[in-house]
């Protein structure tokens, strides 16, 4: 389950399984203050953009997602529907595209890390190999010999590393956000209080 933050929350607990819920006084709260961006590149605050995929990552992953936010005030006029909408769609395509970069730097220092592993470690056991058919009496030798065989073998831990453990976390982060990106953003304003 998300973590609770007293500014968002979810609305309604029985809303479909592939709805995402926000409940904000005012438009304000979704956008970074500080980003200087025009409206529609804004960045999202960080708050706001942790609830909204850590809430997606617990929905089903085969439905397109749905995002309804609930404002207690209406938008200013300069943002509408639409346009916020697009806004928040815009921000989660950018993600996922420093997301791609991301991934690819890692595959890249992956393959360079494969690289100079592979080939230290053909020079460790090929030196281990050759001090073990020209070797004298001793235990250095033996010390010796098995120290580049471990040294070879501990320089690939970091590509393993990478191609074992890295490189999945990253890309299943990338695909949410990519579906974040597609996802349906519905605009709710909370009808004005009729004066008695």
């Amino acid at each position: 389950m998300p973590r609770v933050n007293p500014l968002f929350h979810a609305v309604d607990p029985h809303a479909a399984s592939n709805v995402i819920q926000l409940k904000l006084r005012d438009v304000a709260q979704l956008f970074n203050s500080l980003d200087p961006s025009p409206f529609n590149e804004k960045d999202l605050d960080h708050d706001a953009e942790e609830f909204i995929v850590s809430w997606a990552r617990e929905l089903r992953h085969h439905e397109k997602l749905r995002l309804v936010i609930h404002l207690d005030n209406s938008p200013p006029q300069t943002a509408t529907a639409a346009s916020l909408a697009d806004s928040v769609r815009h921000y989660f395509g950018y993600r996922a595209s420093i997301n791609r970069l991301e991934f690819r730097q890692l595959l890249k220092q992956g393959r360079t890390s494969l690289l100079i592993g592979g080939c230290f470690l053909v020079v460790c056991l090929l030196l281990g190999e050759m001090i073990s058919h020209r070797r004298g009496p001793g235990a250095f030798w033996d010390i010796a010999r098995e120290s580049l065989t471990i040294g070879g073998w501990v320089a690939m831990w970091r590509p393993m590393e990478i191609y074992l453990y890295d490189w999945w976390p990253l890309k299943r982060r990338g695909d949410l956000l990519r579906k974040l990106s597609h996802m349906q953003v519905d605009i709710l304003v909370k009808p004005a209080a009729v004066p008695g």
